[in-house]
């Protein structure tokens, strides 16, 4: 038999301390304190009899010895998490998730994913993120989420990726500016403000690159990082918005703003949960697969999710 006094949430210190590079982040994520992260780490060490990791200025090094545990201490997690999926107790599984989405998510099939979680994982806590999607990834990439559901381009690579699906985009405007646009006229001849993503974003480099390429076009570009104030500038009959069709739904039923067939559009926004697998808690990796579960549930109910 192992010794009393190694345990899992030594194990679990020594992870969250080499990812987050700090005693106090990983105190912090598992809401206790920097002293007593130390003392775990410091009877993790005396019970194996070696030095797991360098601390230096502010910085933790993993010692040879301490990458080869940190190793094994995933992977023993992950099979205590394991046998608690086999006796289908998931409500035993305690942590915190955190969770970073995007704007278009927030705004559409969010609510209804924390809901499912809530029921598979009741005890698992959200700390959530809505940021731009280029923020999620350097957050990601710095351990600072544990599941990103985001849009491409992806600035950096990760070893957990699933498909989420696509939106499209549309054209609309407040019924006002409608009349004003012929149908099915081209965007290049458009004389009233452009609503649409901040300028960094694909879609509207996509839009700008599209008039650069027509002698002659000019438009007045009005980018915004929140897809939701640009679309409450479209109600206004402020401009003409280009913007994911899931996210003005319930505007096109009530009628506040029409939909108007342009003869162009960006190209889809493509989604996906990403995490990090090689080395995520296995109720991150079922936190993904429920994702998409959601997002095919919201298909099944006419939303855009395709």
């Amino acid at each position: 038999m192992i010794s009393r006094s190694l345990t899992l949430k030594q194990l679990e210190a020594l992870i969250w301390v080499a990812d987050l590079g700090s005693f106090r982040k990983a105190a912090a994520h598992l809401n206790t304190t920097q002293p007593n992260i130390s003392t775990r780490i410091a009877g993790l060490e005396a019970t194996l009899g070696a030095p797991l990791m360098r601390r230096d200025a502010g910085s933790v090094q993993m010692t040879p010895k301490g990458v080869e545990i940190l190793a094994q201490a995933r992977a023993t997690l992950r099979a205590a998490e394991a046998l608690v999926e086999i006796a289908a107790r998931p409500d035993l599984i305690e942590d915190r998730l955190r969770l970073g989405v995007t704007e278009l998510i927030a705004c559409t099939w969010l609510r209804a994913y924390l809901r499912r979680l809530k029921q598979v994982y009741p005890r698992i806590s959200v700390e959530l993120n809505v940021d731009l999607s280029r923020n999620l990834d350097a957050e990601l990439v710095g351990n600072a989420l544990d599941l990103a559901l985001q849009n491409a381009p992806f600035a950096a690579a990760v070893s957990g990726e699933i498909n989420l699906g696509s939106y499209d985009y549309t054209w609309v405007a407040s019924p006002e500016i409608a009349k004003e646009i012929n149908v099915g006229a081209s965007v290049a001849a458009i004389s009233v403000p452009i609503l649409t993503h901040a300028r960094h974003t694909q879609a509207y480099q996509e839009l700008a690159s599209h008039f650069d390429r027509r002698a002659g076009a000019a438009a007045q570009f009005v980018p915004s990082s929140s897809l939701t104030s640009s679309i409450h500038m479209a109600v206004d009959g402020m401009g003409l918005a280009v913007v994911p069709r899931a996210m003005v739904a319930a505007q096109l039923a009530d009628g506040a703003l029409v939909a108007l067939p342009m003869d162009w559009h960006p190209q889809p926004l493509q989604f996906a949960a990403r995490f990090h697998a090689d080395r995520a808690a296995g109720f991150v990796h079922q936190a993904a697969e429920l994702a998409v579960e959601v997002a095919r549930t919201e298909d099944q109910q006419n939303l855009s999710f395709r």
